[in-house]
């Protein structure tokens, strides 16, 4: 008797742990499916979303889209608005200058640090994605080229050796993954930032921080006169 008790409570806690890592997939794939759509602008700025029809379009129940909007909304990128529904927080110039301006500081010393303390395995990342980059400015796929970008500036945060720096980073880059869309849709300036990479990975790879910095102070500037001319 004892035995089947033990045994039933055995498969109680295994359901109940198996309906645990289920809610927290389906909360994970709800967060990033949203995300994801709001970064690429397939759901505008401003736009008013609702709960059920992103249940709808996604496949997913309602209580992960409740608890995924929520998080969205922890991060910045949706109101919540009583009574209307969820809408997209719209980008604005003064965000975008605000973004850059703490980067120029944060970014710039991590390129100093890079050029310092990045490993082989790193600059070898570096170059890979510079490669992938191109193939997809061959494409315009602007989408991947943002992406690419992104992990560019991780590994980059990575090789500075300093966990404050990259966790400071990292939340810089998500909040800018919108502007960094919408600036990459401009074909002049996705070939641009291939060739400002392509300088910042040269400076560190030869272990100069001051070339490192400066060649990453000069990409985000022109990241910010590419986005200001789009507003």
């Amino acid at each position: 008797m004892k035995g089947a008790v033990l045994a039933g409570s055995a498969v109680r806690s295994a359901r109940k742990s198996g309906e645990s890592v289920s809610s927290k997939s389906l909360l994970d794939r709800a967060y990033n499916e949203i995300k994801h759509r709001i970064i690429t602008c397939r759901y505008r700025p401003a736009e008013v979303l609702s709960e059920a029809e992103i249940s709808l379009e996604l496949g997913i129940g309602r209580t992960p889209i409740h608890q995924a909007i929520h998080r969205l909304m922890v991060d910045g990128l949706v109101s919540i608005m009583p009574r209307k529904g969820i809408m997209v927080r719209p980008v604005s110039i003064d965000e975008a200058m605000d973004i850059t301006a703490v980067r120029l500081v944060t970014e710039s010393y991590c390129a100093r640090c890079a050029a310092e303390r990045a490993d082989e395995a790193e600059l070898k990342k570096l170059h890979a994605i510079l490669e992938q980059s191109a193939k997809m400015i061959a494409k315009r796929d602007v989408e991947q080229m943002m992406l690419l970008d992104r992990d560019f500036h991780h590994v980059l945060a990575h090789s500075a050796r300093n966990a404050v720096l990259a966790d400071v980073l990292r939340n810089l880059h998500e909040r800018s993954l919108r502007f960094w869309f919408i600036s990459l849709r401009d074909g002049d300036h996705h070939r641009n930032v291939l060739a400002e990479h392509r300088a910042i990975v040269e400076a560190i790879e030869s272990r100069q921080p001051d070339a490192a910095e400066a060649a990453m102070r000069e990409h985000i500037l022109a990241f910010q006169r590419n986005v200001t001319r789009q507003f």
